[in-house]
C-alpha cells in the first residue's frame, strides 16, 4: 500500500490543501448530501440550505418536502431530506444542542463509533466529518472512486463494499501517520480515481500505478467494479 501512496503523493503533489474549514456539523450534513452525487450537486444543495436556513436546527421546523425541494440536485433527495431531519433530532435528543463540536475531545475511534451509532450516518461520512471539518481528526474517508481504485489494485477483496473497506484500509495505514497524511491518501486514491482509473474505460496506458496493478489492462466488464 505505502508503494501505491508514494506514488500518487508525488503525482498529485501532497500534502493536499484542506477543501473546507467548516465545524463538524456542517460537514456532516453536507457529506450526507454528497453520496452518491457530483461534488457540484452537493455544493449546490449545500448552498441552498444555507441561504435558507441561518441555523441548522430551523430545518426541524420545516416540512421534509420543503428540504427535498433545496436539494432536489443531488441523488435521492427524497431519501436525504427526511434522513437529514432525523440526524439532526438525534443529535439535539442526545446533545441537548445542535453541535458537534465536543468531539474535538474525544479520540477519533470514539468519534467515528459515536456518530455511526446515528442511524443513517455511516462509515464514510463519520470519517468525514471529523476529517474534513475544522476538527482534522485522524479517519480515512472511502468514497467510490477511493473503493473502486483500491480493489482494482488488490487493496481489498473484489466484493468488498464501501461500508466494511473504511476499517479494513485504515487497518492498512502505518500507526503515526498524521491527520494530513491520511486525508492525503483519501484525496490522492479519489483524485486517480476521477483522472485516470475510471469506471469505465480505466485509462491503464497512462498510470503510473500499471505494472503494479492486477487488473490492468484486464477489465472487460466495468459493471463487475461499479461501486
Amino acid at each position: 500500500m505505502l508503494v501505491f501512496h508514494e506514488r500518487l503523493c508525488g503525482e498529485y503533489r501532497c500534502p493536499i490543501p484542506y477543501f473546507s474549514e467548516t465545524d463538524p456539523l456542517s460537514e456532516l450534513i453536507s457529506a450526507s448530501l454528497s453520496h452518491r452525487t457530483l461534488n457540484r450537486d452537493s455544493a449546490t444543495a449545500m448552498r441552498n440550505l444555507r441561504g435558507r436556513f441561518k441555523k441548522w436546527d430551523e430545518m426541524l421546523e420545516v416540512d421534509p418536502s420543503e428540504i427535498e425541494g433545496l436539494i432536489s440536485m443531488v441523488r435521492w433527495p427524497e431519501l436525504k431530506a427526511p434522513r437529514l431531519q432525523s440526524i439532526l433530532a438525534e443529535i439535539l435528543k442526545r446533545r441537548g444542542e445542535l453541535s458537534l463540536d465536543f468531539l474535538a475531545e474525544m479520540d477519533p475511534v470514539d468519534a467515528l463509533s459515536w456518530l455511526e451509532s446515528i442511524k443513517g450516518v455511516g462509515p464514510k461520512t463519520a470519517a468525514a466529518t471529523i476529517s474534513f471539518s475544522g476538527l482534522r481528526m485522524r479517519a480515512l474517508a472511502v468514497d467510490s472512486h477511493h473503493h473502486r481504485v483500491a480493489q482494482r489494485l488488490g487493496l481489498i477483496p473484489p466484493k468488498m463494499a464501501e461500508g466494511p473497506a473504511h476499517r479494513y484500509l485504515t487497518d492498512m495505514l502505518p500507526e503515526e501517520w498524521t491527520p494530513q497524511q491520511v486525508y492525503d491518501d483519501h484525496e490522492i486514491f479519489m483524485l486517480h480515481g476521477q483522472k485516470v482509473c475510471h469506471w469505465r474505460k480505466p485509462a491503464c496506458g497512462r498510470c503510473l500505478l500499471s505494472d503494479l496493478c492486477p487488473s490492468a489492462f484486464k477489465i472487460d466488464a466495468p459493471a463487475a467494479y461499479a461501486a
